[in-house]
């Protein structure tokens, strides 16, 4: 059995006993869910199983007070699917009685398949009544980790519709699907089994339900404390950038990429070699605490074209003449820098 679960559980087979039209339908609802009726020797004997000690102490001492049967209890030890001990409830002497009174069985003695009919035309306390009876019997409650749900194993279909038809008067949300061949009755927003566990009496489980939900939330905020961390990083960055770049065009001044704009193809390619190295000029030191050195210009070589009357002094590399001198007057500011 949950954590929590059985926290719920121990806590609403402990409260006071109410008005008698909500201890019956606790009853009939707890014996039709975790009950059954069966024949020994020609008389009809009503069990049921239950997973908590308190529950099975519970219902016995109900069934005394109200209907005057004895009932007793046999410990039952765990295997197979129960990893805990069941604890078996059941009435042999005047069992065709109890199941009359508490509505498992109609006047003619026919088995009534879901609840009986004052409980289901009841009021609100009735249908309170009847959802604390019945998760006492099969009740799951999740750890509101991953999918939040507080489930209910009905034994048939139409138990299952009267459950939701409670749960409705109740003003929750609840929904029947079908698991393995089983119904099951399940309440899934974590709000609205805040607030049916508050109906039901259990107002330590609905506090700590809502404890461990402000947990569950905890992460959320530390994801948005995240990204906005990422966020002032790129702003930071994108200043730093800004800044050098603005240090790099302080220093070229007049010989800054677009203060030529309008001179020959060789100024304008020697402007986008200076352009190009800026980045790694004004980058921070690297591991060893050394400046990285600026790598070499990069210029566009041009096809030298053919000499006219003697200019062929004008060409050397495969570069003109005011170009070299050029790219000696950057190498000489990079250094510097």
């Amino acid at each position: 059995m949950a954590a929590m679960t059985g926290l719920v559980k121990d806590e609403l087979s402990q409260l006071p006993a109410g008005r008698t039209c909500c201890r019956r339908a606790e009853i009939s609802a707890l014996l039709r869910f975790a009950g059954g009726l069966y024949l020994v020797d020609g008389r009809v004997v009503v069990q049921a199983e239950l997973d908590s000690g308190l529950v099975a102490r519970r219902l016995c001492r109900e069934i005394g007070e109200l209907y005057g049967h004895p009932a007793r209890v046999r410990v039952l030890p765990a295997g197979g699917l129960h990893t805990g001990p069941r604890y078996l409830v059941w009435v042999e002497r005047g069992g065709g009685s109890l199941a009359r009174c508490a509505g498992l069985v109609d006047q003619a003695g026919r088995p009534v398949r879901g609840l009986p009919p004052g409980v289901v035309s009841g009021g609100g306390c009735d249908a309170a009544a009847a959802w604390r009876g019945a998760f006492l019997a099969r009740g799951l409650l999740s750890e509101p980790r991953g999918l939040c749900s507080l489930e209910v194993a009905a034994p048939g279909p139409e138990a299952a519709l009267a459950l939701i038809g409670a749960a409705r008067r109740l003003g929750v949300a609840a929904k029947s699907r079908q698991v393995r061949g089983a119904e099951r009755v399940a309440v899934r927003d974590s709000d609205a089994i805040g607030e049916l566990l508050g109906q039901l009496g259990a107002s330590a489980g609905a506090l700590a339900w809502q404890q461990r939900q402000l947990r569950r939330q905890a992460p959320a905020t530390t994801i948005a404390s995240f990204e906005t961390a990422n966020q002032r990083r790129i702003a930071h960055a994108a200043a730093t950038g800004v800044a050098r770049v603005q240090a790099a065009m302080g220093l070229l001044q007049d010989e800054a990429p677009g203060a030529s704009a309008g001179r020959g193809t060789a100024a304008a390619g020697a402007s986008a070699g200076v352009a190009g190295r800026t980045w790694r000029v004004c980058r921070p030191a690297d591991d060893q605490g050394r400046r990285c050195r600026p790598a070499a210009p990069v210029v566009g070589r041009r096809r030298p074209a053919r000499a006219r009357d003697g200019a062929a002094d004008d060409i050397s590399d495969g570069q003109p003449r005011t170009t070299r001198r050029r790219c000696e007057h950057y190498r000489t500011h990079l250094r510097g820098c």
